[in-house]
């Protein structure tokens, strides 16, 4: 007699689970979904309006469209065949499940300690009337709300979080865009080694152990007498090729008057100003000088070498408080007072000691006219070229958004996203599913990509002693 086959995992989805990630349907391989009726309804008041949300219920309204037409609907209550080749890149997937809705009233009675019949509720008495029927191995409720999971787990139903977009397991694992060079690292790793000066820059071609470990344009420091500062240019399977770090501490290198106060901050202004890296990120805490470096390059490169036409400035407008309400003005106008930041730090970089009144005026003219602020609401099909596009507070957005806002970049375009995954204001989004997350992880293998994490504050004692106890 052959064994009985295992019966499979049941996992009941949540509303919030389809609105953040609607592909989520196609990402539990050989596992069923249940879709209860509620979750349905939910769905229907939420696919109107152009906000992210919305346009992700539309997503998963034509999914559920297209599974329908591929299967057959008078089978509905037996399952319809999830096809994970709907999705545009299906190769990473392979859903082989059916997806079940609710065609009947279940059969269930919640404690008299869950009053009423919300929508939480609501799914929560489908998945425990699934769970006494027995027709699957495990039923899971999977939903990104943290009160409906400590619910289920009250009444004895199995929750979980959605942890398909999570990028890591733990932010500690965070790629960090440095190294430190141990102090036997030229005696193990100067084996036919090469060494030569091109253009005032000096290479070194090292093999050894450790570079294979590198990334392209991860940035080297060995702490010492003479200190050394370098970046991974090319790593090959037997060796790296690595190129000494320009010094822009000293009062002789300075970018648009801002000096390096710090070794990270090194690091940043050689890949802000590097024009073989098209995609920089900045992360750190409050005062380590992220925006500040990034408009000094900015500058630099817009208005000294013409290197781009204009700077344009963006972030996702997440209040830390309440809202204000609307806003009134153009589209510039409206983003202002969300760019405080911007303006803080253009104070600093347009001080000038000559010139009094008209001259700081004339260059905050100039400066206006080469800087742009833009809302997220309006990037969806652009392309801009020979830009330098800033994506301020990039910890608040999801992943799709940040793939939707680097992808706008064209020809002669550097995109920089700066952000701090501790201080995250959108729901749903923790330090290991946010965008800035992904991005790091994602690019930390592409050669014209680079990042580094600051980790010292500059900007007053007073804030790095308030990030430290606070």
């Amino acid at each position: 007699m052959a064994p009985a086959r295992p019966k499979k995992r049941l996992f009941v989805l949540d509303t919030n689970v389809l609105m953040h990630d609607p592909s989520s349907l196609f990402r539990f391989q050989e596992h069923d979904i249940y879709l209860p009726m509620v979750v349905l309804e939910e769905l229907d008041r939420a696919k109107k309006g152009v906000s992210e949300v919305a346009r992700n219920v539309r997503q998963v309204s034509r999914f559920l469209d297209d599974i329908m037409a591929q299967g057959d609907a008078s089978a509905i209550s037996e399952g319809l065949r999830l096809n994970s080749a709907l999705l545009e890149h299906s190769s990473e997937l392979a859903a082989s499940g059916r997806l079940f809705f609710q065609t009947h009233t279940l059969p269930a009675v919640l404690p008299e300690t869950l009053p009423g019949n919300s929508p939480d509720n609501t799914i929560l008495a489908t998945a425990l009337a699934l769970q006494n029927g027995g027709n699957h191995s495990r039923v899971t409720l999977v939903s990104k709300d943290i009160n409906l999971r400590i619910k289920a787990s009250v009444v004895g139903v199995h929750a979980e979080d959605y942890h398909n977009d999570q990028v890591l397991d733990d932010v500690n694992l965070l790629y960090s865009g440095m190294s430190e060079l141990p102090h036997d690292f030229w005696e193990n790793h100067s084996r036919n080694m090469d060494s030569w000066q091109e253009n005032g820059r000096t290479f070194y071609r090292v093999s050894g152990p450790l570079t294979e470990g590198w990334y392209p344009n991860e940035c080297l420091r060995q702490e010492g007498d003479t200190g050394f500062s370098a970046l991974v240019r090319e790593v090959a399977p037997d060796h790296a090729l690595i190129e000494t770090a320009a010094d822009y501490g000293s009062s002789r290198h300075g970018v648009w008057g801002i000096h390096a106060r710090n070794p990270e901050q090194n690091f940043a202004l050689n890949l802000l100003l590097d024009p073989e890296v098209d995609f920089v990120t900045l992360v750190g805490a409050a005062g380590t000088g992220k925006t500040l470096l990034t408009l000094a390059a900015g500058l630099v490169q817009t208005l000294e070498e013409n290197r781009y036409k204009e700077i344009i400035m963006t972030r996702v407008t997440v209040p830390v408080g309440e809202d204000i309400g609307f806003l009134p003005g153009t589209e510039e106008e409206k983003m202002t007072p969300w760019m405080g930041a911007l303006m803080d730090n253009l104070e600093v970089l347009t001080k000038t000691e000559s010139g009094g009144d008209w001259g700081r005026e004339a260059t905050n003219d100039l400066l206006r006219n080469r800087i742009k602020i833009r809302s997220l609401n309006f990037m969806r099909g652009r392309t801009f070229l020979n830009r330098f596009i800033i994506i301020d507070e990039a910890q608040n957005l999801t992943s799709k958004q940040m793939k939707t806002l680097v992808t706008r970049a064209g020809p002669g375009t550097k995109v920089v996203c700066l952000g701090n995954v501790a201080q995250i204001d959108t729901p749903y989004l923790t330090e290991t599913t946010s965008g800035l997350t992904y991005v790091v992880d994602r690019f930390k293998g592409w050669p014209h990509s680079g990042h580094i994490i600051l980790k010292r504050g500059e900007r007053s004692r007073l804030a790095d002693y308030a990030s430290d106890v606070l």
